[in-house]
């Protein structure tokens, strides 16, 4: 490919190219004997040959699915002509587990260690509630620390995250939901970008704080503090005890200063959002290129969504260390599609509207794309959402595909950064956890730069190479670890996007 190409093959065995810019009819397309008779919007396909009705349509030597009619030489390849067709895979569970050499040198990043042995790339005092009938007074709280200056006499803390939820009552005690739940406020408390914990609860709501803080230290350092607004006497006592309960946790959290930790100790969940026909050629190979950069390097790097590597699950199991961590995953993805149709839905209800315009057709596409971003490295272990993450290397965790409910698990599993490749464009920030936003494209980058912190469009538009940005980004990834801001942490995101995955009925 050169920066003026047209189209893209992206596999010898493809039978069908990627538009790199608007092409009108009458445009010829290398490797193609026809000329296009339609326009065809970039991102999106074209045949490069006759596909006959029900024969398989290959991007990335992989199937993207069938065709639902004929299919002409030079013609417009999505939604009107191809579908899903049957999902069958051949797993090949650790077949293909091959090992990363070690990084030739020793990189380190200016982080913030914990007790527990971790390290932190902030320092964020956070405030949690057990439910949803908590969340104002935990706000109430946080905003009566900044009007007061509070913070002005702790230089080293980044802030008070007031995390409020939608649930944590009116579900079962026991079962799926209420384990998830309980994972995932625990994860939290104990996430090395917290420097100390306010717990914060009605006091007769399902998720009971003595549940979960009684018979174990949540925090290996002791920091945390918990209440209930009933126990306090209301929202004013609540407030006015929660003001006195965060100065001790702030004193302690302040004495925290960043110093120089091996970047092993970095722990990014991989995300993609608004994707389009471009993720899988651009952002996605780079994340997935600066992921085994960082394994290289002795850390870790989450890939999870996985509704939406449904298709592409055969690309994991071979990579997979042993056939143990294969059929693992294999569970998950039949655990999903009970789930799904349990609930009246199915695996193929992605690409979303979004996706489509963006160039995506089918599930099996756009998971063929996503899991780009989790690069060559061996698939180590695979996780239930929120559960904590016990090893290095690459590790997959269950999650939604929706992205704030899919990086609240990431984060609960013990993500101190997030980054994320988004082509149609995404607005969100995950707090206590930085964010790097990633776009796939040059125009997208352009028009939404404020929010975007690296362009991975240039592979196509400037003939930058994969490895290129992919190193681009692991110094990037270094520097927000150290401390520098991202778009999101400038804009103030991160206050609406902690999303539990709620399981199971509201009752």
């Amino acid at each position: 490919m050169t920066a003026i190409a047209k189209t893209i093959r992206l596999h010898p065995s493809d039978n069908v190219a990627i538009a790199l810019m608007d092409l009108l009819a009458g445009t010829e397309v290398e490797g193609c004997s026809a000329q296009t008779f339609q326009v065809i919007p970039r991102g999106h396909k074209i045949a490069l040959e006759a596909i006959a009705a029900g024969e398989n349509v290959i991007r990335y030597g992989q199937i993207i699915g069938q065709a639902k009619t004929d299919i002409k030489a030079a013609e417009h390849v999505h939604v009107q002509n191809l579908g899903m067709g049957e999902h069958t895979q051949e797993y090949g569970h650790a077949t293909q587990n091959r090992p990363l050499p070690p990084a030739d040198d020793v990189r380190s990043f200016m982080g913030y260690k914990r007790a527990d042995g971790r390290a932190g790339t902030r320092n964020y005092i956070g405030i949690l509630t057990t439910v949803n009938c908590s969340g104002s007074v935990a706000k109430f709280i946080a905003e009566a620390a900044e009007r007061s200056g509070f913070l002005e006499q702790y230089p080293n803390i980044d802030g008070i995250v007031p995390i409020v939820h939608a649930t944590g009552c009116g579900m079962s005690g026991e079962g799926e939901g209420y384990a998830t739940l309980f994972r995932t406020l625990s994860g939290y408390a104990q996430n090395p970008n917290f420097g100390g914990i306010l717990l914060l609860g009605l006091g007769c709501e399902v998720m009971q704080i003595p549940d979960l803080v009684a018979g174990r230290k949540i925090r290996a350092d002791g920091m945390l503090q918990y209440m209930t607004i009933q126990q306090e006497g209301g929202t004013r006592k609540t407030v006015a005890r929660g003001l006195e309960a965060l100065k001790g946790v702030a004193e302690f959290a302040n004495q925290a200063r960043r110093e120089p930790v091996p970047v092993s100790e970095i722990t990014i969940g991989l995300q993609c959002g608004g994707s389009d026909g471009y993720s899988g050629i651009t952002a996605n190979p780079a994340l997935g290129y600066a992921s085994d950069l960082l394994v290289r390097h002795g850390g870790t790097t989450i890939l999870s969504e996985t509704s939406e590597i449904y298709g592409a699950e055969h690309l994991l199991t071979r990579r997979a260390e042993t056939i143990e961590i294969g059929e693992k995953l294999i569970e998950r993805i039949h655990w999903w599609e009970d789930y799904t149709a349990r609930n009246g839905g199915e695996m193929d209800n992605n690409p979303s509207p979004g996706n489509k315009r963006g160039g995506l057709t089918t599930i099996l596409e756009k998971s063929l794309g996503a899991v780009a971003k989790g690069g060559t490295a061996p698939l180590r272990g695979v996780f239930k959402f929120g559960e904590k993450i016990d090893r290095k290397g690459f590790v997959f965790m269950d999650s939604p595909g929706f992205d704030p409910c899919s990086v609240t698990g990431q984060v609960a599993s013990g993500a101190n950064l997030i980054v994320f490749t988004t082509g149609r464009g995404s607005v969100s920030g995950y707090k206590p956890t930085p964010c790097i936003k990633l776009s796939t494209n040059t125009e997208m980058y352009n028009k939404l730069s404020e929010d975007m912190d690296l362009n991975c469009g240039d592979i196509v538009s400037d003939g930058v190479s994969i490895e290129e940005k992919g190193r681009e980004l692991f110094e990037l990834i270094i520097r927000v670890a150290s401390g520098e801001q991202t778009k999101s942490e400038e804009l103030g995101f991160g206050g609406a996007e902690f999303v539990p995955w709620q399981i199971g009925a509201v009752m």
